[in-house]
């Protein structure tokens, strides 16, 4: 296993629907990151069909943007870079499954030729995709286990936690999010298109916003918790810029495993932050040495539904406040 992994995540704004053109801004940055001899790389969510205009898709334009995995058009012209440079790389797209199902996946190709896709455990894009029902965790060639979760994944802690317990030493967290309405009334909130669009006449307003808390100041009341509290290094990927009505706030960021920021950007434009993990930091993090000290004869409480669970389309939109946890 080697000691250390050269790291990068990438922040981009994608065009709706344009395949082509995202994969061209994908292979600008794997090319970037090549030059910089980046051994795992990774892009945001549905990085290559775009994001949150789906909602306002056909269930029949779901079916037309999506792909099978085994035949990927997209894919094909991802997979033999990863060969090329030596490198891992992790895109997000829409897949068309073996089973006639649509899922919000993230496909990690590596140098190798093997392929690991990642399946969202709490997709609400839109009613044709459907949640996955596994955890990704598989080796690399450096000797590294990786995992995936999706944006949303990442909210729950237990879908870390089961990741980290799979063996996770490096987790890939593509995003969407930054600017999205949150219900709660001291959640996040969006950031106004007017900013966005002036970031070049006014530099300061759009820095104040990403770096603020509906930005980089949300993320850092959860992210660091992940990788401090299960020991991982984490590789946060996100949109930038207009995202349909919503502005995604970038913040690409990686963190090791202690929850300290190695990299990060709030620039608002198309980004690469890069980092070295220390691979010798996990075994003795605070976090990997509380998971040594786990009493799983008293967690049955986590498998046991309580009455009150929602999928996370209808949790994520629901106005209804939150019912009241315990007996």
């Amino acid at each position: 296993m080697t000691n250390s992994l050269r790291a990068a995540t990438v922040q981009f704004q994608h065009r709706a629907n344009d395949k082509n053109y995202n994969l061209s801004v994908i292979e600008g940055f794997i090319a970037r990151a090549a030059a910089e001899q980046i051994q795992v790389l990774t892009f945001p969510e549905m990085c290559i069909t775009g994001y949150w205009h789906v909602r306002h898709l056909s269930a029949g334009e779901i079916a037309a943007l999506a792909e099978p995995i085994a035949t990927s058009p997209s894919l094909a012209r991802i997979r033999p870079l990863a060969e090329r440079y030596n490198m891992a790389i992790g895109v997000g797209l829409i897949e068309q499954g073996e089973d006639g199902k649509y899922y919000n996946a993230y496909a990690v190709c590596l140098p190798d030729g093997k392929l690991h896709v990642h399946r969202k455990l709490h997709a609400f894009e839109h009613p044709a995709i459907a949640s996955g029902d596994s955890f990704t965790v598989f080796d690399t060639p450096w000797g590294v286990r990786m995992g995936v979760l999706i944006c949303w994944d990442n909210n729950l802690v237990e879908n870390v936690r089961a990741t980290a317990l799979l063996g996770a030493e490096v987790l890939l967290a593509p995003h969407q999010t930054g600017g999205t309405h949150s219900r709660s009334p001291h959640g996040m909130k969006p950031i106004p298109l007017e900013v966005w669009q002036q970031r070049q006449t006014n530099p300061a307003a759009i820095e104040a916003a990403f770096r603020g808390e509906h930005g980089r100041g949300w993320l850092l009341r959860w992210l660091p918790a992940r990788a401090h509290d299960n020991g991982l290094f984490v590789l946060f990927s996100n949109g930038v810029g207009r995202d349909d009505d919503e502005v995604r706030t970038g913040n690409a960021m990686i963190l090791d495993p202690y929850g300290r920021i190695l990299a990060e950007t709030w620039a608002a434009e198309d980004r690469m932050v890069t980092a070295e993990l220390d691979l010798s930091l996990i075994p003795l993090s605070t976090g990997r040495r509380w998971i040594h000290g786990r009493r799983p004869a008293l967690y049955g409480i986590l498998t046991q539904p309580q009455g009150y669970e929602r999928d996370a389309r209808s949790a994520r939109f629901s106005s209804e406040p939150a019912q009241k946890l315990g007996k």
